[in-house]
């Protein structure tokens, strides 16, 4: 299942574009090659370890290029997979299926790539209270199937943009001249644009983390780059009064302790930007 802002005419217009990069007016060699009334059968064959993803996003592929495709799933969006097993079996026109293979690899390969090590963030934090993140480190214009294989991997969707979430960071702090400065007009202007969405103030310190109680009015305090004993006292003294969210410098080795703090998330930026592509290939059998 894809996460709820993603719509249809979305995938639609990344088809086309996808498409249109890659084929322009005539993948001219399947032209030359292939006869127009070809028919063929082909596999994506897993030679990695990890989590399938974009499944679903091929089968739009295959079917907006014949829309007599015909696609038998063996491993759904968010199923483990080992090297040599089948995800899915297209059969459909030959030139269609040609056209779709570079664009159905390329988005597979990396959406499965983000899912799984999604996954092992999930897996590391599976017995703790807390929800693990995505941030905006995408990748730009695909924004949306990289979110959308962080979910498939087990994690959760942060803010889909600078529109949908209000994220008062230290840039903002420091040019608006403080924190109460930036939560106070952050608060005017959501008034007079008529907005309700949810304020997250990222602080720096413990001094910041008590100006912000003393505040009040927002949603989260994300603690930046805290070192583990400072973010065990910040959350006490926050002592869930507002959300608590742990950010920076945190990896698998050693998410699980920013986890055990008690904060109610932690945000990672690597989930998207520095995840490794699963190795994919399709295949024709016939």
């Amino acid at each position: 299942m894809r996460p709820t802002p993603i719509t249809d005419q979305q995938i639609n217009d990344f088809i086309l574009a996808g498409l249109y990069e890659d084929v322009r007016e005539g993948d001219h060699t399947s032209l030359a090659t292939i006869e127009a009334d070809s028919r063929s059968r082909a596999v994506l064959k897993i030679k990695d370890y990890g989590v399938v993803a974009g499944v679903e996003m091929a089968e739009r592929i295959f079917q907006h290029l014949d829309p007599t495709a015909s696609i038998t799933v063996s491993k759904p969006d968010g199923s483990d997979a080992v090297y040599g097993q089948i995800a899915f079996e297209v059969s459909c026109n030959t030139r269609a299926l040609l056209q779709a293979e570079r664009l159905v690899l390329n988005t597979m390969q990396r959406m499965s790539g983000i899912a799984t090590l999604s996954s092992r963030f999930a897996f590391e934090v599976g017995d703790l209270p807390v929800k693990i993140l995505d941030t905006r480190k995408t990748t730009p214009l695909i924004r949306f199937l990289e979110k959308w294989a962080v979910k498939i991997g087990g994690c959760e969707n942060y803010r889909w943009g600078l529109y949908d979430w209000m994220m008062i960071k230290d840039n903002h702090v420091d040019a608006a001249g403080g924190i109460r400065a930036a939560i106070t007009r952050a608060h005017s202007y959501q008034e007079q644009q008529n907005l309700q969405l949810d304020i997250t103030v990222e602080v720096r310190n413990l001094v910041e983390v008590e100006e912000v109680l003393n505040i009040g009015g927002i949603t989260r305090i994300m603690f930046d780059n805290f070192e583990l004993p400072i973010l065990h006292e910040a959350v006490a003294v926050v002592n869930g009064r507002f959300q608590t969210e742990a950010s920076g410098g945190i990896n698998l080795f050693n998410v699980r302790k920013y986890a055990q703090t008690g904060v109610n998330f932690v945000s990672v930026g690597a989930l998207t930007h520095s995840a490794q592509p699963l190795d994919l290939s399709l295949k024709i059998v016939g």
